[in-house]
């Protein structure tokens, strides 16, 4: 079951990391929707093998190619959606996950048959070059932030999903849900923006010592200083970058970061 639970943890990324890379904006609305889905049943699943007695991890062993046409994203995902149903039961789990994964399928296939959508992708050209201009200084700023904050997004969701999990404490699963929720939102955002900049990239795997938490008080403490790293880095990122939009973002993002705090402060405080 852990090799399920990592191969729906790849599928998963396949279709995210999908939906970041295409531009159409009905097909990247798609594909980020069913992501969100295949996200619901990593939750399920690994609730079902906790219950079960066992156990799972997120290691991972995929690669972010470096497609140019949208049809070379999709034949991915259409490839491990075939691969992964070979390996489901009849429960009642794995029909609800069968009959969601066979209307991706379908609606992959559809767009294959359509020669029309195949539009190029440019999430992997490396070009750095924004939607409209901006210097060097701030091209360079802006690069940093994302490949460093979409990796402690992504980091985030697995660690509180992980504790989620394995909590009997209400208030602390309401709380995880909107962490969780809130990083999604972060993840999304920055992953869309490293693909107009064209440097679009998986965040690195997770060590097990990252999400196995053992001390929940130093967890908190530890997720309270990130959550301020992260505070400083999107000032230092706003005053870096020379332009009121992306400025406005960047404290928009700043401000969520402080609710993020006092979520935690009130696990810490409740625990």
């Amino acid at each position: 079951m852990n090799k399920l639970y990592q191969q729906k943890h790849q599928l998963w990324l396949r279709m995210l990391f999908g939906s970041f890379a295409i531009n159409d904006p009905i097909i990247k609305s798609k594909l980020y929707d069913f992501s969100q889905i295949l996200f619901r049943h990593l939750k399920w699943l690994g609730r079902d093998i906790l219950e079960n007695g066992g156990d799972y991890n997120y290691d991972r062993d995929m690669q972010l190619y470096k497609t140019t046409q949208v049809f070379e994203v999709l034949e991915q995902i259409k490839q491990e959606l075939e691969a992964i149903s070979k390996h489901y039961d009849d429960s009642t789990l794995f029909e609800r996950i069968k009959s969601d994964e066979a209307y991706m399928l379908s609606y992959i296939n559809d767009l294959l048959s359509d020669e029309t959508n195949n539009k190029e992708v440019t999430a992997f050209s490396m070009k750095r070059e924004w939607e409209y201009p901006l210097d060097q200084e701030s091209i360079d700023a802006l690069t940093l932030f994302l490949f460093e904050e979409s990796y402690k997004e992504y980091e985030l969701i697995m660690v509180y999903a992980y504790m989620q999990a394995r909590t009997k404490d209400i208030t602390q699963f309401d709380v995880y849900q909107d962490l969780i929720d809130e990083s999604h939102f972060h993840l999304k955002s920055f992953g869309e923006m490293m693909a107009k900049l064209g440097i679009l990239a998986l965040p690195r795997e997770l060590h097990e010592l990252t999400y196995k938490i053992t001390d929940l008080d130093k967890f908190l403490k530890d997720g309270i200083a990130e959550e301020e790293a992260a505070k400083e880095m999107c000032k230092e990122l706003s005053d870096a970058v020379k332009d009121e939009r992306l400025s406005a973002f960047f404290d928009f993002i700043n401000n969520q970061e402080s609710y993020h705090i006092d979520l935690m402060k009130r696990l810490l405080d409740g625990k």
